[in-house]
């Protein structure tokens, strides 16, 4: 058994607390242990603040996918905007070796989404969409169920 959920959301900041919410509901409903959430609940954020702000033109969207499947919890973030061109990032199929190390300006304001998101999580995939504008980031958590948890919980990790 899994659990999915994809939303098409407007580039604006409101949209960034409304899918950090349905993802911790998703997560409280199936028995994830809280701390788990939590650590994927702030790297999607990062996500959907990063599609927010470089994912294209102001009538442009972005789309949150989040499958639970087993003791996994996969979210792919996708946007249209013009892609990664920094080197750095294109040659990385896989940001972990990328973005394990705090950037420069780790006290800035900005710039330090993707070392979160590859800090909170197992594995991080970063990428331009293919023949097309726009930018995917995805990653992986292996999921720590809460004590007590609902029968949800036991039909996941059967699966």
């Amino acid at each position: 058994m899994s659990i999915w959920w994809s939303l098409h959301l407007r580039r604006e900041a409101a949209s960034v607390p409304l899918a950090r919410r349905l993802l911790i509901g998703a997560m409280e409903t199936a028995g994830v242990d809280p701390e788990t959430s939590y650590d994927l609940a702030i790297a999607l954020s990062e996500a959907c603040a990063n599609a927010v702000e470089h994912g294209g033109d102001a009538s442009s969207g972005y789309r949150v996918t989040a499958v639970i499947d087993g003791d996994t919890c996969r979210i792919e973030v996708t946007d249209s905007g013009p892609g990664f061109t920094d080197p750095r990032r294109r040659a990385a199929r896989t940001a972990r070796a990328a973005y394990t190390k705090a950037p420069a300006g780790v006290h800035e304001e900005h710039g330090r989404g993707l070392y979160l998101i590859a800090s909170l999580t197992d594995h991080v995939r970063v990428r331009n969409r293919p023949g097309r504008a726009g930018a995917v980031v995805s990653f992986d958590k292996i999921l720590k169920w809460r004590d007590g948890a609902p029968p949800a919980a036991a039909l996941l990790q059967a699966s």
